[in-house]
């Protein structure tokens, strides 16, 4: 990470001495007032401009594609399981927009629209009770995480609070043949599951809208009788022998893809502090690490009603729903086992569940070759061992490290990524937000300075981009595929998560959003930077982060609580500001603190901080121990 100045100093030093703890209970919210005036750096001024940007653009778009009551315009019907995902990903992180500080208008207009989604595929026949009737948990955490930024932006809301218990208790053992989870093996029982129960039988009609999509894949399994080539899925005639496959071989068990599940529970327990679903998560995530001991250190791909590793798959343990083989290989592994582990660590404290996703990275590091310099990992797996090389992807190992903040895992993204990434923005926009992580973890080096400035830029840019692309936008619904809207959702926030927060952005596929802190308006009692405020996270250590606060208002002063973590899981111990004299120490000894930035001032802080040291929550700074419940308007 950066060569460690003065400030970067204090914060190693404090993380070798410093003994533990106390959880002090305070009336009132700690409030430390700093000045320091200066002219605002560019990264400043992007950063604001980028929050302001973003709502006239998203208004466009909302007014555009959807109707008054928030369903889109769009089709009268929509056959198969797939699409209500597509839909609630058109604004999946409008809520998320609401809770880093954007008007006030988008939080209604981000729960009108998941309102008008769930309308609208319920009546196509995806969405049963409000939830999706049954399909795998790469889809669903998709869709979910609209769901799970909720809490994040206004956790009050009854009606949404209410739907994560219920929800989550979908996935609690009811004891009837129709359950999602077998709470004595811990398997979700088939990779398929949901408001219907697991889906262990597939017809031709669930699969009629994705058929297309995975004839761009390989086929998933090679012994299929009469089908030789993924465009089979295009034969209706061949097509039943793949179906026939699928259901005979893949539907019945667990797979990793189900770990991302364990979101929804965490989502769960941060609105009420239940321990059952702390439980079903630790539970749930062991259970998978203890079948990868079993498997000789690699995650099988697959596992049967009865428990057992590769039951209706020939003793396999490849070749499971979104398995080692297919469709994506190596990808659904390391995004549900890091998704599982980092949720478990956060809502325990331990970090051994980090072990999971490192097993993922470990099994490929060891058939790994190098070729023009470049590391190559091998990402399927089937009856021919390993093979499809590829460079890893930066985001998947930088999350691993993200949470650990091991040295070891740091040295591991260098070692695995290209050098060239770590040196410049080359932006790219996955489906997510999460790609260009690489640069960003060579800003925290100390080696692309200009970075902040560099991924404000290459955001608005993307945001830009998308509105040309809804302006020229002729098509008709009839024209349009489920993933039409997801594509020109111009809020982009890529570059105000890494810089504002401190982290990379989630994981697409059902991630929560794990952060080194978070912002809270004392003024407005809500959640977000103040109007006025910018903020940049430089340094990052396993104790504490590096904050420069800036207000931009010439005449008022703004005050800003920052919290420890998203969810309030880290304890601050100190903030030590001396950059400026006369030095500032001031302890806090709490989960967030508040400060109070003179105008026009430019505030560089260190934040000594102990991690995962509290329960995670919802919890905005004045609720106190227990988030009240509001009915919220919003239709």
């Amino acid at each position: 990470m950066k060569k460690l100045l003065k400030p970067g100093l204090v914060l190693f030093l404090y993380s070798l001495f410093y003994p533990g703890f106390s959880q002090v209970e305070m009336d009132s919210i700690k409030s430390v007032p700093y000045h320091s005036p200066a002219p605002p750096p560019e990264w400043a001024l992007l950063q604001r401009q980028l929050m302001d940007a973003l709502y006239p653009a998203a208004m466009e778009f909302v007014k555009k594609y959807t109707h008054p009551d928030g369903t889109l315009i769009w089709r009268d019907e929509w056959p198969g399981m797939d699409g209500s995902d597509d839909g609630y990903e058109s604004f999946y992180n409008f809520p998320l927009y609401y809770a880093l500080g954007g008007p006030d208008e988008i939080d209604p207009l981000s729960r009108k629209l998941w309102e008008g989604v769930t309308r609208q595929f319920t009546e196509y026949g995806q969405i049963v009770d409000e939830f999706d009737a049954g399909y795998d948990w790469m889809h669903h955490g998709e869709a979910y995480t609209n769901f799970y930024f909720f809490g994040l932006a206004d956790p009050t809301d009854k009606k949404m609070r209410q739907r994560a218990l219920k929800f989550a208790e979908m996935y609690f053992d009811d004891g009837t043949e129709n359950s999602n989870f077998d709470s004595d093996l811990k398997i979700i029982r088939s990779p398929l599951n949901g408001s219907l129960g697991p889906r262990m039988v597939n017809t031709a009609e669930d699969w009629v809208t994705h058929r297309p999509i995975l004839s761009n894949y390989p086929l998933p399994y090679d012994d299929i009788p009469n089908v030789s080539s993924g465009k089979d899925w295009n034969n209706d005639e061949k097509f039943a022998y793949i179906l026939e496959a699928l259901n005979e071989r893949m539907m019945k068990g667990d797979v990793p893809l189900n770990l991302a599940s364990t979101s929804l529970m965490l989502n769960a327990f941060m609105y009420t502090g239940e321990e059952k679903y702390k439980d079903w998560v630790l539970d749930y995530v062991k259970a998978w690490m203890g079948r990868v001991e079993k498997n000789g250190g690699i995650i099988p791909d697959n596992v049967g009603l009865s428990g057992e590793i590769g039951e209706h798959m020939d003793g396999n343990w490849w070749g499971g729903y979104y398995g080692w083989k297919w469709p994506h290989g190596v990808r659904n592994k390391l995004e549900a086992t890091t998704i599982g582990a980092s949720n478990a660590y956060l809502i325990s404290g331990n970090d051994s569940y980090l072990e999971l996703p490192n097993s993922v990275i470990d099994a490929i590091s060891r058939e790994a070759r190098v070729e023009n310099g470049k590391k190559l990992l091998p990402h399927r797996y089937d009856q021919r061992g390993w093979y499809d090389y590829r460079p890893l992807q930066a985001m998947y190992p930088t999350h691993i490290w993200y949470m650990s903040r091991k040295k070891k895992d740091w040295e591991r993204v260098k070692e695995l990524l290209d050098p060239e990434e770590m040196k410049q923005l080359k932006y790219v926009k996955g489906k997510g937000e999460e790609r260009n992580t690489a640069t960003w973890m060579g800003y925290l080096e100390g080696n692309v300075p200009d970075y902040p400035v560099d991924i404000l830029k290459a955001t608005y840019q993307e945001m830009q981009d998308r509105l040309g692309k809804i302006r020229n936008d002729t098509s008709t619904p009839d024209q349009q595929d489920v993933h039409h809207w997801l594509n020109l959702n111009p809020v982009i926030l890529e570059g105000l998560v890494q810089t504002m927060l401190g982290a990379p952005n989630h994981i697409y596929h059902g991630g929560l959003l794990h952060t080194s802190v978070r912002y809270f308006d004392p003024e407005r009692q809500r959640s977000g930077i103040p109007p006025n405020m910018a903020a940049l996270v430089e340094q990052i250590t396993r104790a504490g982060v590096s904050l420069t606060l800036v207000n931009l208002h010439p005449t008022e002063t703004r005050k800003v609580i920052v919290q420890a973590g998203m969810f309030g899981e880290h304890q601050i111990h100190r903030v030590n500001q001396i950059e400026k004299y006369p030095y500032q120490f001031d302890t806090v000894d709490h989960k967030f603190f508040q400060a109070e930035i003179s105008p026009g001032s430019v505030v560089k802080l260190e934040i000594e901080m102990s991690r995962f040291k509290n329960p995670p929550s919802y919890a905005f700074p004045w609720h106190g121990e227990e988030i009240p419940i509001y009915e919220k308007e919003y239709e």
